[in-house]
């Protein structure tokens, strides 16, 4: 049985994962308002506040590589974890959000 990966991935790490072409979900679970102002070219949103209605929007994809991400990384840690209790093997979380994305790899997204 392979192990999940670790919780917890970079910025640097997902931007090289996008440049390298890595199949993988870049999940947004920010609020619509927070994703109209500013998002990350190519991601997908499910608001953390409406994740339960919309679980099965996820199921087809229960084996694939998803990387979740919000503000800061808090929201996104959460929904890390409750998306591995329901089953998803391959679920990290963007450490420091959207925020750090900003200044560690794309000035041209706003931060707010």
């Amino acid at each position: 049985m392979s192990h999940p990966p670790a919780l917890e991935v970079s910025v640097t790490e997902v931007d090289a994962m996008r440049k390298a072409g890595d199949d993988f979900i870049l999940l947004d679970v920010r609020e619509k308002d927070e994703y109209d102002a500013t998002r990350i070219e190519g991601s997908r949103l499910i608001p953390m506040s409406v994740l339960g209605r919309r679980l099965d929007e996820l199921q087809s994809h229960k084996d694939d590589h998803i990387v979740v991400h919000c503000h800061h990384g808090g929201r996104s840690l959460q929904v890390t974890h409750a998306l591995r209790e329901a089953g998803f093997s391959n679920v990290q979380n963007m450490a420091g959000g959207i925020d750090a994305w900003s200044l560690e790899i794309d000035p041209s997204v706003p931060r707010y």
